[in-house]
């Protein structure tokens, strides 16, 4: 796998109208097919009224990123129209680590397949614009439990590499980092060294 690939800058959603049916383009960036298809839950609920809500996604997984997952489903709409166009317009731009739900309100008009076609390659594309793209290198999540104690240590590993991180103040102190997939082993032994082999990772 090359040291970076293409995925969305944040997430987005672009929406329009085709003869009366309303589409809503969400992307998202994710790290994993686990976040791909909490996201795509989460669009089902949130959008449960909605005559289709249409999924795709490529992920890379793997310990070090050497497989592409790439996931589709029409949800209702003839075969072929919905999903496969959506996942289509990921692998055209060449993008990795991105979640699509396409949301259709039916209109009372039918599209026809290739008018479906075009309407979830459409809000894909759009939704991706909105979003934006950048170069990305590959990153792993951390998950790292200590005692109270030697929580003001990781954190300051985590504030001084400056890595994207959520904090989770219980009866232990829980901290989920993003860490470029080249560094993570190296963060992995700083971290058991600065603690004396008493932070628990995963």
């Amino acid at each position: 796998m090359s040291e970076t690939f293409r995925t969305v800058t944040e997430p987005a959603t672009a929406s329009f109208v085709v003869q009366g049916s309303e589409f809503l383009g969400h992307v998202r960036p994710v790290d994993s097919t686990e976040e791909a298809e909490a996201f795509v839950e989460e669009v089902r609920e949130e959008y449960a009224d909605a005559t289709h809500n249409v999924p795709a996604y490529r992920v890379r997984t793997g310990s070090d990123g050497q497989f592409l997952r790439e996931y589709s489903s029409d949800d209702g709409e003839p075969s072929g129209s919905a999903g496969k166009p959506a996942l289509n317009v990921l692998t055209q731009r060449d993008l990795e680590n991105v979640a699509v739900v396409v949301t259709r309100y039916y209109g009372g008009t039918n599209l026809g397949v290739g008018g479906l076609v075009r309407a979830y390659s459409r809000a894909v594309t759009t939704g991706v614009d909105e979003a934006g793209v950048i170069e990305e290198r590959p990153h792993d999540r951390v998950e790292v439990t200590v005692e109270y104690d030697d929580s003001g240590t990781v954190r300051g590993i985590l504030e001084s590499e400056d890595y994207e991180f959520d904090a989770d103040y219980d009866t232990r102190v829980h901290f989920s980092v993003r860490v470029p997939l080249a560094e993570a082993e190296a963060f992995r032994d700083r971290l058991r060294s600065a603690t004396g082999g008493r932070a628990d990772l995963e």
